[in-house]
């Protein structure tokens, strides 16, 4: 099977577009392979398909942002959809009807209506922690205000002894239609109902403790573990903990990014750790043990003799767990920084200037020349001085 198509590639977009130009690339793919505009042409249904699966993801926030940091791979193995990828609970009806406004046909429309059961908004929110919490992973508590349903109407929002009552704008459909004239005919459009907001019914006698909303928001603390690996923008999914939801639909979800504070010593790029560690002259010259630094702990590493400054030095498995499997990581990179001594004591420096001597088998002009300037500064005493 042939390798899969970059999606932005697909639509024919950069990793910079934004959602509008997303959604304008599709709209010009849709409608030129629909397959009502395409009858029998299977090329241009799998285009069709290819550009709906690249749109459905990159619309989509969490799921741009995986596929942004792991590509394909990031919904390989799920259920449904094509090469992998989940299309469980994407209304791609909404995304047609949004794009073409019902224009195939003539004012079709669809007999959906969004007085059912929807489910909640999701929430979102982000949560601070530092490089070795984002490594090992962490369990944070968070402090929040939720939605709960009111205990005096059940989220019917009526006062209890009394009923909402059917919308007269809509008829308890939950939605209007409105009609326009375009280049492709008449359009229809569908859109929630204004007055009773979708839900298809008007709450006349509103309940006195959630003023006819149907809940009450109270301060939570909800617990959110972040596994290791995971990477500063990345975002964790608390099942039902988001607004209620519409009709008995059931309850959005928790959305926490992830924002990873930065380290003095180490960075991040994918699972492999970078940083750097300095070294005396005689360890690079005589080789040794060094200490290095190392998100588990020091370690001691032994470098050869002759070292020079910029040597780099892998730790196998010393970098970020996968997500996948947190038992495999990747690595640690390290610099190696020869340190110069910039204070050196008389002695010291002797010592220095025999070893250059041993060396070049020059005497060092340091010291003479530094002789010759103290004589020439003794001659140059002034009459006063003297």
């Amino acid at each position: 099977m042939a390798d899969k198509r970059d999606y932005y590639e697909v639509l024919g977009v950069g990793k910079s577009a934004t959602d509008a130009e997303i959604k304008k690339a599709y709209r010009v793919l849709a409608k030129k392979y629909h397959p009502d505009t395409n009858p029998g042409n299977q090329e241009a249904e799998a285009k069709f398909k290819e550009a709906s699966e690249a749109y459905a993801v990159l619309s989509d926030t969490d799921k741009k942002r995986q596929y942004d940091q792991f590509g394909h791979a990031a919904f390989e193995g799920g259920a449904g959809g094509a090469g992998g990828f989940d299309f469980n609970g994407m209304d791609m009806g909404d995304i047609f009807g949004d794009i073409f406004g019902d224009i195939f046909g003539g004012g079709r429309s669809r007999s959906r209506s969004s007085n059912g059961p929807m489910k909640g908004q999701n929430i979102r929110t982000s949560v601070r922690i530092t490089f070795e919490e984002a490594v090992f992973g962490v369990e944070k508590e968070l402090d929040l205000t939720l939605k709960d349903d009111c205990e005096t109407c059940h989220g019917t929002g009526a006062k209890p002894g009394t009923t909402a009552s059917t919308c007269s704008k809509c008829g308890g459909k939950g939605q209007v239609v409105f009609t326009q004239q375009s280049l492709f005919g008449v359009v229809r459009n569908v859109q929630a109902c204004p007055d009773c907001r979708g839900t298809g019914k008007i709450i006349k006698d509103k309940c006195t403790d959630c003023n006819g909303t149907g809940y009450i928001s109270r301060r939570k603390k909800i617990k959110v573990s972040i596994p290791a690996g995971i990477d500063n923008g990345q975002s964790v999914r608390i099942r039902e903990k988001g607004e209620p939801g519409v009709n008995g639909g059931e309850r959005g979800d928790l959305l926490v990014e992830v924002v990873v504070s930065r380290h003095p010593i180490f960075q991040r790029q994918d699972y492999d750790i970078y940083s750097t560690a300095p070294i005396t002259f005689a360890q690079a010259a005589l080789g040794g043990d060094v200490r290095i630094s190392t998100v588990d702990g020091d370690v001691y590493y032994t470098v050869k003799a002759g070292t020079q400054t910029d040597t780099k030095v892998r730790l196998r498995g010393k970098g970020v767990p996968t997500l996948r499997n947190k038992e495999v990581r990747g690595d640690h990179y390290v610099t190696l920084v020869v340190q110069v001594p910039t204070k050196l004591n008389a002695e010291q420096k002797e010592l220095l200037q025999k070893f250059d001597e041993s060396l070049t088998g020059k005497k060092a002009d340091a010291v003479e020349a530094t002789e010759h300037e103290d004589k020439d500064k003794s001659k140059k005493k002034g009459w006063f001085n003297k």
